[in-house]
């Protein structure tokens, strides 16, 4: 199979040195601000973006170095496959986020909502538009085994386990 590789386009900066004590999830990042520094070479893409309220950070985790098949997530204490969980250490190391666009001046972004480790490498950014990203819950959404988990999911902090 051939190799994939990605340039980064920018780095996302947040208040988090540390992945331990991070929000999980951004809905357990309210109000909390951060920016991401596009690289000059990419700035013309960002022509039109401060139209959308919220925008997609597609991003390398950059601090798992390996990865396993199989995690033990921060919302369970049962070993669950890495592909049916959102932990970081994964094959492709590869993240997303979805965060609050409060407004662009040249190449940086200035972001709420964030709970991204500062310094990540930012590999793309995608228009959060809810008519093509939110599924209506009638429409048969499942959650999985995170079905009676998600509503605590804004309280709970990261720790290492997914830095080995």
């Amino acid at each position: 199979m051939e190799k994939i590789d990605f340039k980064p386009i920018g780095l996302i900066h947040s208040p988090f040195k540390k992945p331990r004590n991070m929000p999980i999830q951004p809905v357990g990042a309210k109000g909390v601000k951060g920016t991401v520094e596009i690289y000059p070479e990419f700035r013309d893409g960002l022509h039109d973006l401060d139209g959308f309220s919220h925008i997609i950070l597609i991003f390398h985790f950059h601090l798992s170095k390996d990865y396993s098949l199989q995690v033990k997530p921060f919302l369970e204490d049962k070993i669950r496959g890495v592909f049916a969980t959102r932990a970081p250490r994964r094959p492709n190391q590869i993240g997303l986020s979805i965060v609050r666009l409060e407004k662009i001046e040249n190449n940086i972004l200035f972001i709420t909502n964030v709970d991204i480790v500062d310094d990540t490498p930012l590999l793309d950014i995608k228009p959060f538009v809810p008519k093509f990203d939110c599924f209506d819950i009638d429409d048969g959404v499942k959650y999985g085994w995170l079905k009676n988990r998600v509503e605590k999911s804004d309280k709970h902090r990261s720790d290492e386990r997914f830095l080995k």
